[in-house]
């Protein structure tokens, strides 16, 4: 019985009887390698409109918020980019250096003083090494 059995399946082949008849091959109904699942929506909506954005499948809304986007956005990094150039800190100390110049200045003419010294030191108050001959 078992023999009768296996000869019986060398017959019909590996596959079994629910297969079909022997030689039969079931053939795919979508093309290989497409997958029968629905479409992205994004692969539609490109097919719809070329001109694709990613804001909205309708193309008057999606061009209407593209540039609302790229408007707000442009806006915001000149806005935030001025500001922030505008309040960073003095980083080589020019400013104050000339602050500090112009407060020099305005004392010395007050003072009736030259604004540039031949010495920067007074040579009355320098310890010299005594003179040799």
């Amino acid at each position: 019985m078992a023999l009768r059995r296996a000869l019986g399946a060398l017959r019909v082949g590996v596959r079994g009887r629910s297969a079909g008849p022997g030689g039969a091959l079931a053939l795919p109904r979508a093309p290989l390698g497409a997958d029968p699942h629905p479409e992205e929506p994004m692969a539609v909506a490109q097919r719809k409109n070329p001109d694709y954005h990613g804001f909205s499948a309708e193309p008057d809304a999606d061009v209407l918020n593209m540039r609302a986007v790229f408007f707000t956005g442009v806006s915001l990094a000149i806005v935030l980019g001025s500001v922030f150039l505008h309040y960073m800190p003095d980083y080589g100390l020019q400013q104050w250096a000339r602050r500090e110049a112009e407060i020099l200045i305005r004392e010395r003419e007050k003072r009736g003083v030259p604004l540039l010294d031949p010495n920067y030191y007074d040579p009355a108050r320098l310890p010299l090494p005594p003179a040799e001959e």
